[in-house]
């Protein structure tokens, strides 16, 4: 993958998508002691960076394809509302795969776009063999969650962005779950600064960064889905195409954020940034706000963390809940 790559999906997907804005806070800062910039993908359409990916796969997929009877995907649930976005975008039949434990919010905005919406049981396993069955029986082409060039030039758009956005950028953090994002971001941003460095922040039961100090993949094998208030982020491991991206770009310092710190840094965003973030999006901040930002150099001092999304179900926020 290159960042050739990552500006041909620009020019793609520029007519269709935000140029979502940078925010700061001064509050935030005081308490790292860091510049810390926050990229808004919540504001983005659909409400999640996944539309770049989708839309890019999209319009490459119908490019390249004489026939193109629809589309079909699996997806915790943000993917699969920006396919099902993408697909009403391009009159495209589509069909979203989704675990029977997905948010009542994002399971309703991909019917939103007209898509047909089954579910299946929360494992890797029966998303797969699910939209493997729809792709059989149906004939639509499959637009992969993360692992796949097309949605990971898609996603390197923000690391674009973010170059362009905030000067002398020291480091980029952004959740990880099967590593489109963060490989597309460290091929965008690295495509202008090859000096940057690209952290990844995830939930507890991980372990990418046992795997990017071994300099192998040793998640268990087949992968599993984890158990996380950070429902986007249950994907346990990298990609076959992630993984070798973010073993070369990626620190291999990486912040583990358990669920209490993701729902005090959620709570903490909507509070102080005035932004609905998900759970997702909020282990970036707890990572910026635990004392792993020690293992960080204080050189690094502009710092952008990635929001990632802002689909949240309004009936099950999690401090009220817990």
């Amino acid at each position: 993958m290159s960042y050739e790559e990552v500006l041909v999906a620009a020019k793609r997907i520029s007519d269709f998508v935000v140029r979502t804005p940078i925010v700061t806070n001064a509050t935030i800062n005081k308490l790292t002691g860091r510049e810390i910039f926050f990229k808004c993908e919540n504001l983005q359409k659909t409400g999640s960076f996944k539309v770049r990916g989708a839309l890019n796969s999209m319009i490459s997929l119908k490019k390249n394809c004489k026939s193109l009877p629809g589309v079909t995907t699996h997806s915790s649930g943000n993917h699969g509302i920006a396919v099902a976005y993408a697909a009403k975008l391009n009159n495209l039949p589509c069909c979203v795969v989704l675990p029977n434990i997905t948010s009542k919010v994002k399971v309703q905005e991909v019917r939103n776009s007209d898509a047909e919406v089954i579910l299946c049981e929360p494992t890797q396993l029966s998303r797969r063999e699910a939209c493997e069955k729809v792709q059989k029986e149906r004939g639509m082409a499959f637009i992969p969650p993360y692992d796949h060039p097309d949605v990971i030039a898609g996603q390197g758009t923000i690391g674009k962005e973010i170059m362009e956005q905030v000067e002398d950028l020291d480091a980029i953090i952004a959740p990880v779950s099967g590593g489109g994002l963060s490989s597309g971001i460290a091929i965008g941003a690295k495509g202008i600064n090859s000096n940057v460095k690209m952290y990844l922040a995830e939930p507890e039961g991980k372990e990418t960064e046992r795997s990017l100090r071994a300099g192998e993949r040793l998640w268990p094998n087949p992968p599993q889905s984890l158990r996380s208030v950070a429902d986007a982020l249950t994907t346990q491991q990298l990609g076959q195409l992630t993984w070798p991206i973010l073993k070369e770009l990626a620190e291999k310092e990486v912040f583990t954020m358990n669920d209490d710190q993701i729902i005090s840094a959620m709570k903490l965003a909507w509070e102080n940034l005035k932004l609905v973030i998900e759970p997702a999006a909020a282990v970036g901040v707890a990572a910026i706000l635990s004392n792993q930002m020690q293992r960080i150099p204080p050189s690094v001092k502009r710092i952008c963390v990635v929001l990632c999304g802002g689909n949240v179900n309004l009936d099950n926020i999690p401090w009220a809940c817990s």
